[in-house]
């Protein structure tokens, strides 16, 4: 037994639709190159230290206000640093989310569906 598509899909429609995966592959394409030449970045500790990546999440930059360097207050500093390059990620992974989510528009719906691999 052959599978058949819905008669919207047949013929002209087919065409159309592959019209439309086609510009949603090339919008996701396009937001994902925007997100990854953005930059994100988080401060902590009021201010004292700021992480910075880019939308390919990997860590551009550090700053440290001089005033919290103090030996005796490794641990805090380390765990200033850390919470801020979460946070500074986390941004650039919830803005590549949403511009996935943005690009694919009404698409994912239909496709997945239709039970096509990796469509939600």
């Amino acid at each position: 037994m052959k599978a058949r598509l819905p008669k919207e899909y047949a013929g002209g429609g087919q065409a159309a639709m592959m019209k439309q995966l086609q510009k949603m592959q090339d919008d996701m394409a396009a937001a994902q190159q925007q997100v990854e030449e953005s930059t994100f970045s988080a401060s902590v500790g009021g201010g004292t230290v700021t992480a910075e990546c880019n939308g390919k999440q990997q860590l551009t930059g550090i700053r440290i206000d001089p005033e919290v360097i103090d030996p005796e207050e490794a641990d805090m500093l380390e765990d200033l640093v850390l919470a801020a390059v979460n946070e500074a990620l986390s941004k650039a992974t919830a803005a590549m989310d949403g511009a996935m989510s943005q690009a694919q528009g009404g698409m994912a719906g239909m496709l997945g569906g239709m039970g096509l691999p990796g469509m939600m």
